[in-house]
């Protein structure tokens, strides 16, 4: 009878630390997981055909490009990573040509420029 209250306490013991060890491997793997996504860069080609799509809805344009690979940029204590690119279209009979820099992370374009 003496062992009785022993054996409780080991199997409780080791259901407790089961059900800790699960819920503390749950919570670091939505954790990870999290952190992974949140770090994922959107595609070139993705932010050109959204940058086109504006274009296209004042007008046709004539070509267009962007640089695959993804460039640093720091703007005082903010830092990201950027694709460049440009489109060219006619105006008033003129080819113009304008350059872009977007934010490779969430595809907003943070700055455009005419050449």
């Amino acid at each position: 009878m003496k062992n009785q209250p022993n054996r409780m306490c080991f199997k409780h013991g080791l259901l407790a630390g089961a059900v800790t060890g699960t819920v503390l491997g749950l919570a670091s793997g939505v954790l990870l997981t999290s952190l992974y996504f949140n770090k994922k860069t959107i595609h070139a080609d993705t932010i050109l055909e959204t940058v086109k799509k504006a274009f296209l809805s004042e007008g046709p344009i004539e070509g267009s490009w962007i640089h695959l690979t993804k460039d640093p940029l720091q703007r005082f204590a903010i830092k990201t990573q950027t694709y460049t690119g440009g489109i060219s279209r006619m105006e008033d009979g003129q080819l113009v040509q304008y350059e872009f820099v977007a934010d490779a992370y969430t595809g907003t374009v943070l700055d455009i420029y005419r050449l």
